[in-house]
């Protein structure tokens, strides 16, 4: 059991590492790419990934399964990474960097509601995420002030919901039974089909030869194959290891992370807002956890809540 927790938490903390970074890659991408092409291409290239990885079909499914394959690909896929690349159109990228990271509140409520046995919030998940959401916006307000922009900002908040609904929907996808990259193929599948009416709607242009352009070409591999079909399999099974709400929490160092490779990648200078602001997410997230450090005298060591 201790095995599984800690391959999960491993799982979920590998995805949040590279999902950090992509901000960055969605931001160069931007300048030549509609929102919605990123999406389809980067998905596109993740299916095309996972079929190469395991071409064995999947087989055996209910209608009832398919139907939550299909929901799964519409919030998780479709409808969350739309809104939010909208959002960064529409709205400072920290702004949308602040409002995503109160999923795992939607996603606890959501669990208390679907998922009888995760629903129960505890204090310190309540003050875990306030001093998250503290270091958060502290960090977010590092580069001259946290501006509101109502429509980018709706936007990012509705696509906070709506991945709170695809952690649900994953863990009770994580209970069929069948291989991970399997169930996470089927549901990138329904999420390119939901994506189509999008096409249209935003001015797709298939125009390949902008894939000629190095920067591009590395940036939309990143995404497909690394944050996408890597990242995807990896998030399910710390899903299914952790349950829907544990892993949620992880999203609170997105943040975090994007600020740090920031820092590497555009040479954005690190103040003491980032700085203190990464130590209270930090603390968030172990608070939300319900982790907390026992003293000497009891082990010395972090022990869950009971």
């Amino acid at each position: 059991m201790e095995t599984n927790q800690t391959k999960g938490h491993l799982a979920a903390l590998l995805t949040v590492l590279i999902w950090g970074t992509t901000f960055i890659s969605t931001k160069v991408l931007l300048e030549d790419f509609q929102p919605v092409e990123i999406l389809f291409f980067r998905f596109l290239l993740g299916l095309a990934a996972l079929y190469l990885v395991l071409p064995r079909p999947l087989r055996g499914t209910t209608p009832r399964q398919e139907l939550t394959f299909a929901g799964a690909g519409l919030c998780g896929i479709c409808l969350y990474y739309l809104l939010e690349n909208i959002a960064l159109t529409d709205t400072l990228a920290s702004n949308v960097g602040v409002i995503v990271s109160v999923s795992p509140f939607f996603t606890a409520l959501l669990s208390r509601w679907f998922l009888g046995q995760e629903g129960k919030l505890r204090a310190t998940f309540l003050v875990g995420f306030a001093v998250a959401m503290g270091g958060i916006a502290l960090i977010s307000l590092g580069g001259g002030g946290l501006q509101l922009n109502p429509v980018g900002d709706l936007l990012a908040l509705l696509a906070a919901l709506v991945w709170a609904f695809y952690s649900i929907l994953t863990r009770k996808i994580s209970t069929f039974g069948y291989p991970t990259i399997l169930t996470t193929r089927r549901v990138f599948l329904y999420g390119i089909l939901w994506m189509v009416p999008a096409l249209f709607l935003f001015d797709f242009r298939w125009d390949l030869g902008r894939l000629t352009d190095p920067t591009a070409l590395g940036n939309l591999l990143f995404l497909g194959l690394g944050a996408s079909a890597l990242c995807f399999v990896t998030w399910n099974v710390a899903v299914k290891r952790l349950g829907a709400l544990k892993t949620s929490i992880y999203i609170y160092l997105v943040p975090v992370i994007t600020v740090a490779a920031s820092v590497v990648i555009l040479d954005e200078p690190f103040t003491w807002r980032t700085g203190v602001g990464t130590a209270l997410t930090l603390a968030g997230l172990l608070l939300s956890e319900g982790r907390v450090p026992r003293l000497p005298g009891r082990g010395g060591h972090f022990s869950p809540e009971k």
